[in-house]
């Protein structure tokens, strides 16, 4: 029996929310290059308390109340929104040191690496099923990565650890039934007794807190607000709507983006290895858009 071919709507449902998150992180390098004398556990904790009154704010505005009433009440929702706050805080922590410590490849390489668990774990707690064509993209791409993290092994560690979590994250919010804005301001929520803890920390070392020195800084660390809830509120839509695999790939617009920063604007060194990489996944990605338009035709 051969497979149904996806409707058009299915296919293209929350891919301009995918792509509008993804350009957003791109670009994140820039917004935390500006940040350099705030120590990264300062940035998340500051990140993680301004995207809370946004959000409330968000929720009175669009008159999400009683959804985010329902979140709070409703015991499986809360735990699993609680899960995936702690995922999404791990994954910013990793990504802010990678970046704040100058390593901005490593950061590019767990977002090239997430992809792959994202089809993995599609495959496995979603049963989806993908086409021998998207295979072959998969298979490419494993390889395309798997030289570049060849060249990147002392910081491969928390390269997983970002891809690992992220997927995780992905996957929890597909299956957990809850709007996104709502359910992010849940895991901000959650995520606020950690956060108090962390400042706290900060206060109480020696280079202790950076916020309120420099009107620049206050500025910019306020900005961490709506520039963390924008992104994570078009991908936790995304990923309600679209495949598992087909939201992962698509995600490679971020570490391409980080790939070129990290070339052009922070100046790390461009080695061979990472030019073929970059051909693997490219062709990985041209297959896999193929085999999705291809589908999209009449049969």
């Amino acid at each position: 029996m051969s497979k149904p071919i996806p409707r058009p709507s299915r296919i293209i449902a929350g891919l301009p929310q995918a792509l509008g998150a993804y350009a957003v992180w791109c670009l994140f390098p820039l917004y935390f290059a500006l940040l350099h004398e705030v120590a990264p556990f300062e940035v998340v904790v500051w990140r993680l308390l301004f995207t809370l009154p946004f959000c409330l704010a968000a929720i009175l505005v669009l008159r999400q109340g009683p959804a985010l009433r329902a979140a709070l009440t409703t015991p499986r929702i809360l735990a699993a929104l609680a899960l995936s706050g702690l995922l999404i805080g791990t994954n910013w922590l990793a990504y802010v040191i990678a970046v704040m410590d100058g390593h901005v490849l490593a950061a590019s390489l767990g977002y090239y690496i997430n992809p792959l668990v994202n089809v993995l774990a599609g495959t496995i707690f979603l049963h989806e099923k993908l086409t021998r064509r998207q295979w072959i993209a998969v298979a490419l791409a494993a390889i395309g990565v798997g030289l570049l993290a060849q060249g990147a092994l002392e910081t491969l560690g928390i390269s997983m650890l970002m891809a690992f979590s992220f997927a995780a994250y992905g996957l929890v919010r597909k299956l957990t039934p809850v709007d996104a804005l709502p359910g992010l301001t849940v895991e901000t929520i959650v995520l606020l007794l950690p956060g108090l803890g962390l400042l706290a920390w900060q206060l109480g070392t020696p280079q202790g807190l950076v916020m309120g020195k420099s009107l620049r800084i206050d500025l910019l660390l306020a900005c961490a607000g709506p520039l963390t809830a924008v992104p994570l509120m078009l991908f936790a839509s995304a990923a309600r709507q679209l495949d598992f695999a087909v939201l992962g790939f698509i995600q490679f617009v971020t570490p391409t983006g980080l790939f070129f920063l990290s070339i052009f604007v922070f100046g790390e060194p461009l080695r061979p290895i990472q030019l073929v990489c970059f051909l693997f996944i490219w062709t990985a990605i041209a297959v896999f858009c193929w085999d999705i338009l291809s589908r999209r035709k009449p049969a």
